[in-house]
């Protein structure tokens, strides 16, 4: 038995089939304890742990089976997993014949994965291969499937190794089949025309890759996939200018507006930040209190107090922002803990109680003796907007024995 298939990982025995129950907590942490202990054993053997990451793989669906995942964070991080897993498997020193075995292994595990949870992996498959000519081996065994898959004469029938396939010709360099295969597809489904893009640039053609990506838009097509695609085309043609104002905003969008801000401000450094966040913030009108925190990390103080003034911001945020700059920038953060109660008492944010309403009034009592604002001056303040005349005001009900 070689040293590979004799060593004892933890997560085996953690990662049976059916091992977790509804709850996504618990099987989230233990991928993470997973990844640690294979990122531990890369350190002083690649091989070693490409295999425990081959075999992590392999458990993932089984033992996921139940999980729920309609939160997405399960797939989120199963997705991260793979990320993290498949260049440790691509980058290992092995022969043929213990790659071509991992890749068997990976293959089953893919078309049993029932959920699916790893069906990821098989975008990266040309990678896993690591070599052209095992590419152009899978190349050669799933194309006759893959075609007839997906081509004109087909039935519509599903088939596992559609993306692998492509993944494969693409490493093989084989990229006229590529295209043509892709071409043959009754569907212009962008799953199949992404391996078209990647093929036309290769071909030294990011033109007709460009336009190729263009004419993928379709009811059902991610709009943000093709925009990300197309900026990545035109930035690699060192046609900047054009990538910002055409794709930049819808290419980079993430989870957060912070984050989105940030991705294209990194992407972009020769751009000022002001000029990002304004093309943001009327790329959706109606939205301007969303940006509040990316105008503040900017250090864009006076935009980011008139985006609160008319559009609503998460009332917790502008509460930390109170507290973050009650003595760097008192008046902002006095306008910032008015605002979280304007907005409370408006009905913003998600499940807020009478805890935010108090924690936003010690923020404002914490920074008024520093903006030369005495705490009756301040009560009197919360009393005309928030105490007389509001009798239904949740936050006047809150602070009434606060601001007497």
């Amino acid at each position: 038995m070689s040293p590979t298939n004799s060593h004892r990982w933890i997560f085996a025995t953690r990662f049976r089939r059916n091992a977790f129950g509804w709850k996504s907590a618990l099987p989230i942490q233990r991928l993470k304890e997973a990844l640690a202990e294979i990122r531990q054993r890369a350190r002083s053997d690649a091989v070693l742990a490409a295999e425990g990451a081959a075999l992590l793989l392999e458990k993932l669906s089984p033992a996921l089976e139940q999980v729920d995942s309609s939160s997405g964070a399960m797939g989120t991080a199963v997705n991260r997993t793979i990320d993290t897993l498949v260049p440790v498997i691509a980058g290992a020193k092995v022969d043929a014949a213990t790659r071509q075995a991992w890749l068997e292994r990976l293959f089953e595990a893919l078309q049993e994965d029932q959920m699916p949870y790893i069906e990821r992996l098989a975008g990266a498959w040309g990678e896993l291969c690591a070599t052209s000519d095992i590419a152009s081996g899978w190349a050669d065994r799933l194309l006759p499937i893959t075609a007839h898959a997906i081509g004109p004469d087909g039935q519509g029938g599903f088939f596992v190794g559609t993306t692998a396939c492509m993944s494969a010709l693409h490493t093989a360099q084989r990229f006229e089949e590529l295209l043509a295969l892709v071409d043959s597809a009754r569907m212009k489904s962008w799953g199949y025309r992404q391996w078209g893009v990647k093929a036309l640039v290769a071909l030294g053609r990011p033109a007709d890759a460009l336009r190729y990506a263009e004419q993928s838009r379709g009811a059902y097509t991610p709009e943000s996939a093709i925009a990300l695609a197309c900026e990545t085309i035109l930035l690699a043609s060192g046609r900047k200018d054009e990538a910002y104002r055409r794709y930049a905003l819808v290419a980079n969008r993430s989870g957060t507006y912070l984050a989105t801000f940030r991705a294209i401000t990194n992407k972009y450094p020769e751009c000022s930040q002001a000029a990002i966040l304004q093309d943001l913030i009327a790329s959706e009108p109606g939205s301007e209190g969303k940006w509040f925190a990316a105008a503040k990390d900017a250090g864009l103080f006076d935009l980011a107090v008139s985006l609160i003034q008319t559009s609503p911001a998460d009332p917790r945020t502008l509460i930390r922002a109170a507290k973050e700059f009650a003595q760097r920038q008192p008046a902002f953060a006095m306008v910032c803990g008015m605002a979280a109660l304007h907005w409370i008492d408006a009905g913003a944010g998600y499940e807020i109680t009478a805890a935010e309403v108090l924690d936003a009034h010690a923020a404002l009592t914490g920074t008024a003796s520093m903006n030369g604002t005495s705490l009756d001056a301040l009560n009197a303040r919360l009393r005309r907007q928030f105490g007389e005349h509001t009798a239904s005001s949740f936050v006047g009900k809150v602070l009434a024995p606060h601001i007497r």
